[in-house]
């Protein structure tokens, strides 16, 4: 019992030897804090910087309007402008902000509109779907569902709404739906 006593202590004294020895200089030449008060520490929230490389394209005339109809439903519905940045990040990803009707073989399944949103999935009928005000809502709907959306990274809360193939994509879509939510909301 001796021995595994003297083996623990010397094993604690190690350690406080190796601490002081990495340590020990830094600490040595900190100048002691007189009346040290605590400070702030401001923690930017993840939902605040965008995630991965950012990807950026140019607008037609079409497109920005279709940017201003997203912020307009956001605004009707009485949600903050990180829901419109979340609504078109997801268009940017799943149209690029173009309202697509039936593309034939290229298109996913039956997804239509700027949501890519698939009528045989419940989001509503096809001419529905095309109107952007009505998929903006029927988006909004499904992120005001999502507990927690306006903290959590814009990938997931879209994923969580969208439900895609490929959930990462989203974020890199985050600064120019950023940009275009600071350009357009009080316009």
């Amino acid at each position: 019992m001796n021995t595994i006593f003297r083996k623990s202590m010397l094993s604690v004294a190690g350690l406080a030897f190796a601490g002081g020895v990495f340590a020990g200089p830094i600490a040595a030449h900190a100048t002691p804090a007189v009346d040290a008060k605590p400070t702030a520490v401001a923690v930017q929230s993840t939902a605040a910087k965008p995630q991965g490389d950012q990807s950026h394209i140019t607008l037609n005339d079409e497109q920005t309007a279709n940017v201003k109809a997203i912020i307009a439903a956001t605004k009707k519905a009485g949600l903050p402008e990180r829901a419109a940045v979340i609504s078109i990040a997801t268009s940017l990803q799943e149209s690029k902000l173009e309202n697509l009707g039936h593309l034939g073989d290229m298109n996913d399944h039956d997804s239509l509109g700027l949501f890519q949103q698939r009528p045989s999935s419940g989001w509503g009928t096809p001419e529905q779907i095309t109107n952007p005000e009505y998929s903006t809502t029927a988006f909004l709907k499904g992120l005001k569902q999502v507990d927690g959306w306006q903290d959590m990274p814009l990938t997931d809360a879209a994923q969580t709404v969208q439900v895609s193939a490929y959930p990462d994509a989203y974020a890199q879509w985050e600064q120019q739906a950023t940009d275009l939510v600071g350009q357009h909301w009080n316009s």
